[in-house]
């Protein structure tokens, strides 16, 4: 009976044993083995068998990606306060043996990974914004993100992380700030609305003196041919009177008439002409004989000068 006894504390005791022997390591997880507290080999995903109460696991390292969100504040050049709100992804660079020893050995734990980690992000943006002004920050949020990951991914190696991705979400500034990033935008946005009318003013302007200027262009020209059509008709006018005097003149020398009769009569029905279809004109004739006289002598001149012609 205590043959059996025996037997069966001792089968229970190998089967804890085997029990124990076997760790199970869950996908995305990396196990790392310790004998009596020095590092001895990593276990991957899956089962894997160790030497129970001489093989420890360790610390089981997640290879996954991880996020965490930062938010700080840092001063610029010219002594503005800039708040910042980024995501920042992590993980582990890759499932070699040598990169999970650093990341199982490099910190006590987790939470001590993630202040260092924080902290020096933060410090390396603050550094980089330092050295510019206020009012180049804004445009400036790719530029951080690529500093930051040059200057801080060899840092990452050295504790077995890559750096995935840092988003800069929110940059903003103290509330005296912005007011006045505001009024400088309100007086730009004025300062434009008044140069484009102003603008719009002196095109409209140009517009209309040339519209008067083409104008003014368009009436001297008209004006200009009809004066000429005027002279040219009145030259016509004179021109038809002479040849119809001369011609008249003609005719009654060939039946041995006295020319200046028909003459004064067509002198007269010129003035007639006048008096009725003048348009407020005032001609004024001599009415004495020595007046008609000298019409007379000048139409009887007028006569001869047509005769040589």
């Amino acid at each position: 009976m205590e043959f059996i006894t025996g037997n069966i504390v001792v089968a229970i005791i190998l089967m804890l044993l085997l029990f124990k022997s076997f760790v199970v390591i869950q996908q995305g997880m990396m196990g790392v083995v310790t004998v009596f507290g020095k590092y001895r080999r990593v276990l991957s995903p899956g089962l894997n068998f160790t030497i129970p109460f001489i093989e420890v696991v360790f610390k089981k390292i997640s290879t996954q990606n991880r996020s965490v969100e930062m938010e700080f504040q840092a001063v610029t050049f010219d002594q503005a306060n800039v708040y910042f709100k980024s995501m920042l992804l992590y993980s582990v660079m890759s499932g070699e043996e040598e990169v999970i020893k650093r990341v199982a050995f490099k910190f006590i734990d987790e939470r001590s990974l993630m202040q260092a980690l924080v902290r020096t992000i933060e410090g390396t943006i603050r550094a980089f914004v330092a050295t510019k002004k206020q009012a180049e920050v804004l445009s400036l949020r790719n530029e951080i993100v690529e500093h930051v990951k040059a200057e801080i991914d060899n840092r990452l190696e050295e504790w077995g992380y890559h750096l995935q991705d840092l988003q800069i979400n929110d940059i903003t500034f103290d509330e005296a700030i912005i007011k006045s990033m505001a009024q400088v935008v309100a007086s730009n946005n004025l300062k434009a609305a008044a140069e484009n009318e102003g603008q719009a003013l002196l095109i409209t302007k140009t517009k209309a003196a040339e519209a008067d200027g083409n104008a003014i262009k368009i009436a001297a020209q008209a004006e200009r041919e009809a004066a000429q059509m005027r002279g040219q008709g009145v030259a016509l006018f004179r021109e038809e009177v002479a040849r119809g005097m001369q011609n008249a003149a003609r005719e009654m020398q060939q039946a041995n008439l006295d020319t200046s009769v028909i003459m004064f009569s067509m002198w007269t029905e010129a003035v007639k002409n006048f008096a009725e279809y003048g348009k407020g004109n005032i001609i004024f004739l001599d009415g004495s004989p020595d007046g008609m006289e000298k019409v007379m002598k000048q139409m009887m001149a007028m006569n001869k000068m047509m005769d040589k012609k």
